[in-house]
């Protein structure tokens, strides 16, 4: 298959600038779903809808990486590496953590538009890498490269330990809000979203492309204003919230 350059710069320059667009508008109202989830509307079991919305991520990729051959030019190993590290994450969101969450119905709207959402950007992440990506056979030896993927790594622990901290807080069947201990929770309140912003930002430096960029750019945009949503919550449904916990960075912010 071709590189579809102009579909590709389309597509990153849309992430971009949907995701400052969203950003604006979670800086003046509430995503409706989770905890901000209105009392009447067609909803989607929790389940479920995580895995109807994730999995396009995750199945696009694989099948780019199946049906199609990438460009003889650069080296193979990276691109696949680079591809199945985007695909990990979509793994465990679709077929682990989606069947783990004790979390409330889903709104349809935000069902379909989540699925949408992997779905253009499954193929954007994964076209770029395997067809348009140019990477030099050294590239395996790059810092961006190592650094990249530590973080990425580092990020997912956070992102998985968080998730199972605000698990064991409910029994089954519960939809309680308590204050989250332990781990990262010591230190923001949105912990889960700390990781998952890492775990992006060290795709980006590894992949080093506008495509990866952009995404890292828009997980900010769209779950950056969401932990600080959290954290004025947590605030004020608890008074005895800590006060030393900020939203999202660790002693900044």
């Amino acid at each position: 298959m071709e590189c579809r350059d102009a579909a590709v710069s389309s597509l990153s320059w849309a992430l971009i600038v949907g995701g400052a667009a969203y950003m604006l508008h979670q800086s003046r109202s509430h995503t409706q779903y989770g905890r901000y989830l209105p009392e009447k509307g067609c909803c989607c079991p929790a389940r479920l809808g995580w895995f109807l919305q994730e999995v396009p991520a995750f199945l696009l990729p694989l099948l780019l990486l199946l049906t199609g051959e990438p460009e003889k030019t650069g080296d193979r190993t990276g691109r696949t590496l680079l591809l199945c590290t985007f695909m990990l994450h979509y793994f465990h969101r679709s077929f682990i953590y989606a069947f783990l969450t004790r979390g409330r119905p889903v709104p349809l709207p935000i069902v379909l538009a989540a699925a949408i959402f992997c779905s253009l950007n499954g193929f954007l992440q994964g076209h770029h890498l395997l067809h348009c990506a140019h990477f030099e056979h050294t590239w395996l030896r790059d810092a961006r490269l190592a650094a990249g993927f530590l973080l990425f790594v580092v990020g997912m622990i956070i992102n998985i330990h968080s998730d199972h901290i605000l698990r064991s807080l409910r029994r089954p069947g519960e939809t309680v809000y308590k204050i989250p201990y332990g781990g990262m929770f010591e230190f923001v309140s949105g912990a889960n979203f700390l990781g998952e912003i890492l775990e992006w930002c060290g795709f980006a430096l590894a992949s080093w492309s506008l495509p990866s960029t952009a995404f890292a750019f828009f997980t900010v945009c769209s779950i950056g204003p969401r932990a600080y949503q959290h954290h004025r919550d947590y605030q004020q449904r608890f008074e005895d919230y800590p006060r030393s916990r900020k939203a999202l960075l660790p002693f900044i912010l």
